[in-house]
């Protein structure tokens, strides 16, 4: 535990997001996600033996966030949020207090699958449960650990490298492809030697894909409104593999034009996290799962963890030797949160989306 005198009495005004009404349908507003200021100690006495105190750096946004606040149980992801309770998020911070032999002030931590980091300034967590330092001398930019090297750069690494069964020349089409898991999966596919097209909602993201990512093809879905037409067009030789990060309409289009023993790949739905279960789009011809022997499999990260090491050791090789590309839109201060969750529900959200909390 270092420093002394005023430095171990300081309290710091902390602010934080909590949840002050549930959102059943919809994007969350002020009514529902409301911040607050609370005092925070980081006097020693007040700090509990094997704990740290962890300013935030980065917070991750991301879509199941929102799954959380609907207070309906619907199995989804994480349960979901009790009213009053802080708002979690992975991030990466600095610890600037420790009671714990593991750490020390300085250290950077990263708090990523289940995160217990709230969404504020500063937190008290119990050493055990942050997930894992970062080198700061790794040569990779840190907002890398909550995308490339976090939850949707892992979401991506097990679609395409664990479940797709991937060969070279497999057809492959990925939905929301400019956004975080999107874009990481395009270029693993495309450096396994695959045609890899992708959907998005803006004619810039179409560019973005192409040129950044490596798409071969991609197309505007809100152009393309006869999606069965745009499939035809852009998979003439039908589809191999699909990770699906849309459900609904697209999914469906998508059982129009697989080939026999295809696999569909389910990391997310997000046309469903604004809707209750009984006003989403059901999905007409589950039927071609059957005549075609297609083999279609959710799947949770936190399911393969045993597997992370070799995701980290191969995507941080790809990062360091510029076969991967990010792209990040960043928001700043803590006091962002809402209208960060609330773009990734439009068109205008471009790959991950970041909070910077402290510079």
């Amino acid at each position: 535990m270092g420093g002394a005198g005023n430095e171990e009495k300081a309290v710091v005004e902390n602010r934080e997001w909590y949840l002050a009404a549930y959102a059943p349908e919809g994007v969350p507003t002020s009514n529902h996600l409301k911040l607050r200021t609370l005092p925070l100690s980081l006097a020693v006495d007040s700090i509990p033996d094997r704990h740290v105190v962890v300013q935030n750096l980065l917070i991750s946004v991301d879509p199941y966030q929102r799954t959380r606040l609907t207070g309906l149980d619907e199995g989804l992801y994480f349960p979901q949020y009790k009213l009053n309770e802080a708002i979690t998020a992975s991030s990466v911070g600095r610890v600037i207090r420790s009671k714990d032999s593991n750490y020390k002030e300085g250290d950077l931590v990263l708090d990523s699958f289940a995160p217990v980091a709230p969404v504020a300034e500063h937190y008290v967590v119990p050493a055990e449960l942050l997930m894992q330092k970062v080198d700061p001398s790794s040569g990779v930019p840190l907002p890398n650990f909550l995308s490339s090297l976090g939850v949707p750069g892992f979401a991506a690494w097990v679609g395409i490298e664990v479940l797709g069964d991937l060969k070279p020349g497999s057809n492959v089409f990925i939905s929301a492809a400019a956004g975080a898991v999107g874009m990481y999966a395009g270029q693993l596919a495309k450096l396994k030697g695959c045609r890899v097209i992708g959907s998005t909602g803006t004619d810039e993201k179409v560019k973005l894909i192409k040129e950044e990512f490596g798409y071969d093809d991609a197309f505007n879905y809100n152009k393309e409104t006869d999606l069965d037409a745009a499939l035809s067009k852009y998979f003439p030789d039908g589809i191999d593999v699909y990770l699906d990060n849309v459900g609904g309409k697209m999914l469906e289009a998508v059982l129009n034009h697989v080939n026999v023993r295809a696999r569909i790949l389910v990391c997310g739905m997000i046309s469903h996290y604004k809707k209750i279960w009984t006003e989403r789009e059901g999905v007409r011809n589950l039927l071609n799962i059957v005549g075609k022997e297609v083999r279609m499999e959710g799947f949770m990260v936190g399911s393969y963890l045993d597997r992370f090491e070799d995701f980290t050791k191969q995507m941080q090789s790809l990062i360091i030797e510029g076969k991967i590309s990010s792209k990040f839109k960043i928001y700043h201060g803590i006091e962002s949160f809402l209208e960060s969750l609330g773009s990734l529900f439009t068109s205008s959200n471009v790959g991950k989306v970041i909070i910077e909390v402290n510079p």
